[in-house]
């Protein structure tokens, strides 16, 4: 298994826009594609002092349904204009790691 890492910075203002556009344009686009090996995305964020960073961790199957995904630059990162517009900064380029273990918890979903 195979994750994608990337990172964007809001004002505190721009936040609640920023996760409205991944929510309702970003994911159901990605979702959309029905790209073989996509498992899921996930969208989490933390306060800093001069707003909110924003994490997307996307899990994929194997390294083959990124570039399914991205082509063959799969480090490009996804950001559309709409989500540019209010962030204030972001990785120009996502992180892949491969997955050694993980290890599910009795009662996860």
């Amino acid at each position: 298994m195979i994750c994608r890492v990337w990172r964007g910075v809001t004002t505190a203002e721009n936040a609640p826009k920023y996760e409205k556009v991944v929510r309702e344009q970003v994911i159901p686009d990605i979702e959309g594609r029905r790209i073989p090996g996509f498992l899921h995305i996930d969208l989490a964020r933390r306060p800093l002092d001069e707003g909110y960073e924003f994490l997307t961790i996307m899990w994929f199957d194997k390294f083959e349904s990124i570039t399914a995904f991205m082509g063959e630059d799969y480090e490009v990162a996804h950001v559309p204009d709409e989500a540019q517009a209010v962030l204030s900064s972001y990785d120009e380029r996502s992180s892949h790691y491969e997955v050694l273990e993980r290890r599910r918890q009795p009662g996860e979903d």
